[in-house]
């Protein structure tokens, strides 16, 4: 499975990456650190899941959904539980809580 990680957090996105590498069905393309970075990702290297963070300077992992055409699976990933009803109200496949 083709998989992006977007987090503003170099950090979160090596621990991502890391925690990852256990799985060998999930092949990770890319990452992002922004909205703008994520929405030319998704759109270029067509991932079929995305663990996308809600709370990025620019924007949120919501209004990177909005503005796609198609959006991929999503796994939502955040320090935030106050947005998981949200999250699954644009058929997120999985909230997750920070630190992972």
């Amino acid at each position: 499975m083709r998989t992006l990680i977007v987090d503003d957090e170099r950090l979160a996105r090596n621990e991502m990456r890391r925690l990852l590498a256990a799985h060998p069905g999930l092949v990770i393309v890319g990452e992002a650190a922004n909205p703008h970075e994520a929405r030319a990702a998704i759109e270029t290297l067509a991932p079929d899941l995305v663990f996308l963070d809600v709370q990025m300077p620019g924007g949120s992992g919501f209004d990177i959904l909005a503005s796609l055409d198609t959006a991929p699976a999503v796994i939502f990933t955040t320090a935030f539980d106050g947005y998981a009803l949200r999250a699954f109200d644009v058929s997120a496949l999985d909230y997750l809580l920070k630190p992972i």
